[in-house]
């Protein structure tokens, strides 16, 4: 039978950044052929038909901040997922593009030995596509120089770091990297929190003998994440450069974020679920002991639920841009990689210092926000999925359901109410990591299907995972398609 589409779903409400309507969507080629009015392709022939019977029909999810696979760059501790296991999460969960990272070491010269690395760990095993971020932890003369080589190559964003010894950059060499980040058109995202800081109130801690998991929070003060945002926002007006200030948890730093932004600053902001639903008590669970190292990350989860309402608030508002995983996995049962590394009899409950810093999350990122129903539907598609491909130059190719040049990536949930809320398990998920930190959340929602390119590859009433290992695609990516510098072109000396 001769058909005019690959793929038609029908009967649902399409949810983008900027428009909920009942429409009808087409797929050919591996692309968005149409999106119409509800019945309007009901003369259509096409090889397979999907009636979303008024589930939300949203474009796939972008998460723009994964770590897969990376050597130990802080201490014993070695990130449970590699790009199967962890792109087969993100599938199962409605993320249909992943940018993960390529961490340079302090000890390397150059960044292309590191892309190259990283695409060969990628390559072949993805589920999802998949860009990468560079990390820069040696912005020497060569790795500089290479900046313009990675915009070529279809990189066009870098992360830094203001803390941790092992990747630590001071203000001069921050000033270099935004200097040629601006140069090559690169988005640079900051982990904002100030080092030296955290390395002081770990000292103080360590001195009362306070070694207990949830000593992690009180060495990680807001106010060393608040003093490097502001220091962030500053070191970015000077040189006029966008930034992405990563993983956001406290009110204080998303005030001065907002600030910059009510002043024209092209600054960007990212939070995580972690902020949302996690608190300081999650890191010292009753009973004590170590189970508190679960929730382990940093920034930490935060004092109180009044800390997380703000965190909501500001994704409302336009202070946050996107919403990311941070999806960093150790397993907990593991003694050699994972959380329990620091267990021994010097310290038989741990030491806050050493353990594996991050949590699994890039399968329940979506399904526990839409769940909240704490966000309009097209906020929602706006920070999970459109703003990330624009700000990491995916747009429109992802993030969108543009006809002639989206990629087919949707998910297609349930209708309002019809999905039976359940408690989150572990045991459901497909990350190769033995807990998760919503352990018993209430869920509402999940994808019924995900689809990308055009081809079912979750399908949780059939067979639940059935695309496969491979058919996901690096993607070469373009400029960010946001506010960009205030005053275009090569950057001057004040004077």
């Amino acid at each position: 039978m001769a058909t005019d589409y690959d793929l038609i779903i029908r009967n649902g409400i399409v949810v983008t950044d900027t428009e909920v309507g009942e429409y009808d969507i087409a797929v050919k080629d591996e692309k968005i052929a149409k999106v119409v009015a509800r019945g309007g392709l009901k003369d259509n022939k096409a090889a397979r038909v999907i009636d979303a019977q008024d589930g939300y029909v949203m474009p796939g999810g972008v998460d723009a901040h994964v770590h897969l696979q990376e050597p130990p760059l802080f201490g014993k501790g070695s990130t449970a997922d590699n790009y199967e296991s962890g792109s087969r999460s993100a599938i199962c969960g409605g993320t249909t593009t992943m940018v993960t990272f390529a961490p340079q070491k302090k000890t390397e010269d150059t960044l292309l030995d590191t892309l190259r690395d990283t695409h060969a760990k990628a390559k072949d095993n993805c589920y999802t596509d998949y860009s990468f971020h560079l990390i820069v932890g040696n912005p020497s003369t060569t790795a500089l120089s290479e900046f313009a080589t990675l915009r070529s190559e279809g990189i066009s964003s870098l992360k830094i770091y203001m803390t941790y010894e092992a990747l630590q950059l001071h203000d001069g060499q921050i000033l270099d990297v935004l200097l040629e980040a601006r140069a090559q058109s690169i988005t640079t995202m900051i982990h904002a929190e100030n080092g030296q800081v955290i390395d002081w109130m770990t000292t103080q801690l360590e001195k009362r003998k306070l070694f207990a998991p949830k000593y992690h929070g009180p060495s990680h003060p807001p106010m060393a994440e608040v003093e490097a945002t502001y220091r962030a926002i500053s070191l970015s007006e000077f040189m006029d450069t966008p930034i992405l200030i990563v993983h956001v948890s406290t009110p204080a730093a998303a005030a001065h974020i907002k600030a910059a932004q009510d002043r024209g600053l092209p600054i960007y902001a990212e939070t995580c679920p972690q902020y949302l639903f996690l608190t300081k008590a999650d890191l010292d669970p009753p009973g004590g002991g170590f189970e508190g190292a679960k929730c382990v990350c940093a920034p930490p989860p935060r004092e109180s639920e009044a800390d997380c309402d703000v965190i909501w608030d500001g994704l409302a508002n336009g202070t946050f841009t996107i919403l990311s995983s941070d999806h960093c996995p150790f397993r907990y049962n593991d003694n050699v990689h994972g959380k329990q590394t620091p267990i021994n009899e010097e310290y038989p409950l741990g030491h806050f210092r050493y353990i594996p810093n991050g949590l699994p999350g890039i399968e329940t990122r979506l399904p526990l926000t839409l769940s909240a129903g704490r966000l309009d539907l097209k906020k929602f598609v706006e920070v999970t999925s459109a703003n990330p491909a624009k700000l990491y130059g995916l747009w429109p190719r992802k993030g969108g359901l543009v006809e002639g040049e989206s990629d087919a990536d949707i998910n297609i949930w349930y209708p309002e109410g019809k999905m039976k809320e359940f408690a989150l398990k572990n045991e459901m998920l497909h990350h190769d990591v033995d807990y998760t930190p919503f352990e018993g959340r209430k869920v509402r929602q999940w994808p019924r299907y995900t689809i990308l390119r055009g081809k079912v590859v979750w399908d949780k009433e059939g067979e639940g995972l059935v695309g496969g290992k491979g058919y996901g695609q690096f993607v070469r990516r373009g400029v960010s398609s946001l506010k960009g510098p205030r005053n275009p072109g090569e950057w001057e000396i004040p004077l």
